[in-house]
C-alpha cells in the first residue's frame, strides 16, 4: 500500500515511520528540510497529492488554508485523511475544498511520539466517515487494525464533544501546572510522578496545538468553565473550612 504524508512536524515525522513499519509505502513532502524518518521517501508535492492514500499532518490553524491552495490538485482517486486532534471543523473543510475526493476520511490517532514511543499496539484512533463508507475506507480500517490500533468510529461532533473532556482537560491541566513551576522531587508520590508525566507529555507538543485545541473545538470553552467551576467549589469548601 502506497501511502502518503504532508508534513513532516514532530507528529507527521513519528506517523510516517509508523507506517513504514507497518509495511506501507511511504513517501512524504515538507516545505521545511526535515530529516527523512527511517524508511521514507521525499517526495514533490504533487506526487504526494496523487498518491493513493495520502494523510495531512498539519497544524489544526494551517489546513483550512493549506486545503483551498492544494485541494484541486489533489487526484480524484486518493483517498484523503487529516490527523488533526479536533475533528468538525477539518472534516467541514475537506469536503468543502477537495470536491473530486472519492474518498474522504477524518481520522484522530489518540497518541504521539511520547505516548507511542514504546509501541503504538493497543492504542486508539479514531476514524469518522465524511464521504459514505466504502471499500477505501475498510482498507484503511484494515491497515489501522493491521498495525495493532484500537479503531474507534464515531461522528466528528461525537468525537470533539468526547475529545474536549479527555484531551482538552488533558492538556489544559498539563501547561497549567507547567506555568506553575512543577520539578521533580526525590519526595514525589506516585501521584505527582503521574502530574509530571502530563506534563511532560503535553508540553513536548507545539505550544500551538495546544491554542488549537482550545480554539476549534467548539466544546472547549464548555470543559473550561466546568473546570473553573470545579475548582471555585473546591477553593469555597477550603474556605469554610479555614472559618
Amino acid at each position: 500500500m502506497k501511502v502518503a504524508v504532508y508534513g513532516l512536524g514532530r507528529f507527521g515525522s513519528f506517523w510516517a515511520e509508523c507506517l513504514y513499519k507497518a509495511g506501507c509505502d511511504v513517501i512524504a513532502y515538507s516545505r521545511s528540510a526535515h530529516e527523512m524518518p527511517e524508511g521514507v521517501r521525499r517526495a514533490e508535492e504533487e506526487e504526494v497529492l496523487n498518491a493513493p492514500y495520502l494523510f495531512f499532518c498539519v497544524a489544526i490553524s494551517a489546513l483550512e488554508g493549506l486545503l483551498k491552495r492544494v485541494g484541486e490538485k489533489i487526484g480524484r482517486e486518493t483517498v484523503v485523511m487529516d490527523t488533526c486532534s479536533v475533528k468538525i471543523y477539518p472534516s467541514r473543510w475537506m469536503k468543502e475544498n477537495i470536491p473530486s475526493a472519492k474518498t474522504i476520511i477524518a481520522t484522530h490517532p489518540m497518541f504521539g511520539p511520547d505516548s507511542g514511543r514504546d509501541g503504538i499496539e493497543g492504542l486508539p484512533i479514531v476514524m469518522c466517515p465524511v464521504s459514505a463508507e466504502n471499500d477505501d475506507y475498510r482498507a484503511m480500517k484494515g491497515l489501522f487494525v493491521s498495525m495493532g490500533l484500537t479503531v474507534l468510529e464515531m461522528s466528528a461532533e461525537e468525537h470533539d464533544e468526547e475529545a474536549a473532556y479527555s484531551q482538552g482537560v488533558t492538556h489544559f491541566v498539563g501547561r497549567t501546572l507547567n506555568q506553575m513551576g512543577m520539578k521533580p522531587t526525590p519526595i514525589a508520590t506516585q501521584g505527582y510522578r503521574n502530574l509530571m508525566t502530563i506534563v511532560e507529555q503535553t508540553c513536548n507538543d507545539p505550544l500551538q496545538l495546544f491554542y488549537d485545541l482550545q480554539r476549534y473545538n467548539p466544546y472547549a470553552k464548555e470543559m473550561r468553565l466546568s473546570l473553573q467551576v470545579a475548582i471555585e467549589k473546591v477553593l469555597n469548601a477550603l474556605r469554610r473550612e479555614e472559618g
